[in-house]
């Protein structure tokens, strides 16, 4: 612009223009400095108000944890870890802004606040991010991933990712550029020092938004529909026939983390082991026949007061029955040589006014039996009794099958069907028995058993380990051999009853 052929004049007009272009720009430069600043300080004034708002949600959480600790438990071990993350980067930061204007007399001459060097030295050498850098990075992604971590499953979780992202940026020009050198490289000090601000006041608004997730999610989980459960109750715990039925269908709250402080009924404190989701366990016997109330009250404590509300009830004992109950603890088949335990009992009759009989039945307490079955396929089981007030006896019978124990399977070193293992470990093995699907935990005896070496006759052992014969056939097996048990010889242990058949176990030697 001030060459070629202009006049002296035109030169001297030009020149003084590009001068008059370059102080705008400078006073430009300035006022954007000071816009940083500005900003700078209303974003320290944010953080320190949201510092205080969060203080009171963390103390409002840390109260409900303290009152309902099922319900708000783990949402306040969440945002303890949160907090103590966010705590350790926001100082970090904190830190790093006042080594940034240590030097400076006037912490707001932000207009002088125009050079780059600070970062420039501490984040980058050579063209390369140094070990301050690095760790500047890292901090951002650990709380990031500690964040993201606590809040898993919330919309905030997403936001997270976005808001503490140090991937790579593509700038205008379309190229991939590292993170920390597109934000901090070459940036005037009050700028960084804004950015900085803004990460710590990113810091308060994670935690501001995993309180309220964290206790929005609880308060919607509390009002959910899914924590009703549709209850019937009856007017009167029994009726008899002719009579109409009366009483309510309501929808009654189930929560799991809902439990009371204390529950009274009828004169007792219930134990607090049976306070639960939202409800009482009611295990108490009965009583004799007759109506029955039950009254007492909920106590909860809600702030610094308690809510009381009350209980009342009422059920009905009646001796009414007119089939005896019998259930077989091992399903409804008894096994041949074995004490199968059965329950055998007539509801409103005390079982020792109940008499059962059967082949091989016999009473051990109670209204616990142990049958024997002998021959045959089923056994029918005549229960009678007579109930209170009743003028004739109940009398029922049930029939269960008769089943043999089904056949063992032979086992080496507790495996079964194919084992495998070294020629010289063979020798050593105790041949057993055993019923792995079987119904019943039984111990069985092997008393012989028969060993077959390929090209060798098969030869009998009394016991359950190698005789000098059987070894002696041992030593004649090869690699890849696969020697077979079989006919093993099995009972069942504290009783006579023999196993009537056990599979082979094959052995195939590996060396």
């Amino acid at each position: 612009m001030a060459g070629g052929k202009l006049s002296p004049r035109q030169k001297m007009i030009n020149l003084m223009y590009l001068v008059f272009i370059a102080m705008l720009a400078m006073n430009m430069s300035k006022e954007v400095l000071s816009a940083f600043g500005l900003m700078n300080e209303k974003l320290t004034v944010a953080n320190e108000k949201a510092a205080e708002k969060n203080k009171i949600a963390y103390e409002t959480l840390a109260q409900k944890a303290a009152e309902q600790e099922k319900q708000y438990g783990e949402a306040k071990e969440k945002t303890d870890k949160l907090k103590v993350a966010a705590s350790e980067l926001y100082a970090y930061i904190g830190d790093l802004k006042s080594r940034m204007t240590g030097d400076l007399e006037d912490k707001k001459a932000y207009e002088t606040m125009d050079k780059s060097k600070f970062l420039d030295e501490l984040f980058f050498k050579g063209g390369k991010v140094t070990k301050e850098g690095k760790e500047f990075v890292a901090k951002i992604d650990a709380f990031r991933n500690d964040a993201m971590a606590a809040l898993e499953g919330t919309e905030v979780a997403d936001i997270i990712a976005t808001r503490f992202s140090t991937d790579k940026v593509t700038n205008k020009d379309g190229k991939k550029i590292d993170w920390l050198k597109y934000n901090y490289e070459g940036f005037p000090l009050i700028a960084s020092l804004t950015k900085l601000t803004q990460i710590q006041a990113d810091i308060k608004a994670t935690e501001s938004d995993a309180l309220s997730a964290l206790l929005q999610g609880e308060l919607q989980s509390a009002v959910s529909m899914t924590k009703y459960e549709a209850m019937v109750v009856f007017d009167k715990g029994a009726y008899y026939p002719g009579e109409k039925l009366s009483g309510k269908v309501i929808l009654g709250k189930k929560d799991p983390n809902l439990t009371a402080e204390k529950v009274i009924i009828n004169g007792e404190e219930i134990a607090s082991e049976k306070i639960q989701a939202g409800q009482v366990i009611l295990d108490g016997p009965a009583g004799n026949v007759g109506d029955k109330e039950l009254l007492g009250e909920f106590k909860f404590k809600e702030a610094d007061s308690t809510v009381t509300i009350p209980i009342k009830g009422s059920y009905a004992v009646i001796p009414r029955p007119n089939e005896a109950l019998v259930s077989a603890d091992k399903m409804n088949v008894v096994y041949r040589g074995l004490a199968n335990p059965l329950t055998i009992s007539i509801p409103g009759v005390p079982s020792n006014k109940v008499a059962a009989s059967a082949p091989g039945l016999k009473r051990t307490s109670g209204d616990k039996y142990t049958m024997y079955p002998g021959k045959g396929s089923e056994v029918n089981i005549v229960v009678t009794g007579t109930p209170a007030g009743a003028d004739k006896a109940v009398r029922s019978v049930k029939k269960f099958r008769i089943k043999d124990i089904p056949p063992a399977v032979g086992m080496v070193r507790g495996q079964y069907d194919m084992v495998k293992m070294p020629k010289s470990s063979v020798g050593n093995v105790s041949v057993a028995a055993g019923l792995p699907d079987f119904l019943f935990d039984l111990k069985l005896n092997v008393s012989s058993f028969k060993i077959k070496v390929p090209g060798q006759v098969a030869i009998p052992v009394s016991g359950t380990r190698m005789t000098a014969r059987a070894k002696q056939a041992l030593t004649k097996a090869r690699r890849n051999d696969v020697i077979t048990i079989f006919d093993i010889q099995a009972s069942v242990s504290g009783s006579n009853y023999k196993i009537k058949k056990v599979l082979p176990v094959n052995i195939e030697i590996t060396n």
